[in-house]
């Protein structure tokens, strides 16, 4: 009986580990996410966003958000995961740039 309980908290508490060492297997992808999102949030405090721009880039960030999370889901994110991530931020960024900076206003 004792060892079955053992072996299920082996089994439990490696679980738990490989699911945190893949969360933790993007961490510039995180930093990024989180530059971003704050730019956003930025762009709108000082008007240079509209209400109509910062929904569209915050939809971006969600669609990077769940992609990371799908990269993740089996324990693994590989190069091509980590090359699309890269590339749909490196968009992204362009994307809140080029809103940033238009002659648009509110």
């Amino acid at each position: 009986m004792k060892r079955g309980v053992a072996v299920a908290l082996v089994a439990v508490f490696s679980l738990v580990a490989a699911t945190s060492f893949a969360q933790e297997k993007t961490p510039v992808v995180k930093e990024r996410e989180k530059n971003q999102k704050e730019r956003i949030i930025e762009g709108r405090k000082s008007g240079e966003l509209t209400g109509k721009e910062t929904r569209r880039l915050a939809a971006e960030q969600a669609r990077i958000h769940r992609d990371e999370k799908k990269a993740k889901a089996d324990g693994v994110v590989t190069p091509a995961e980590r090359t699309k991530l890269k590339r749909e931020q490196n968009r992204a960024s362009k994307d809140i740039y080029r809103q940033k900076h238009d002659a648009q206003k509110k």
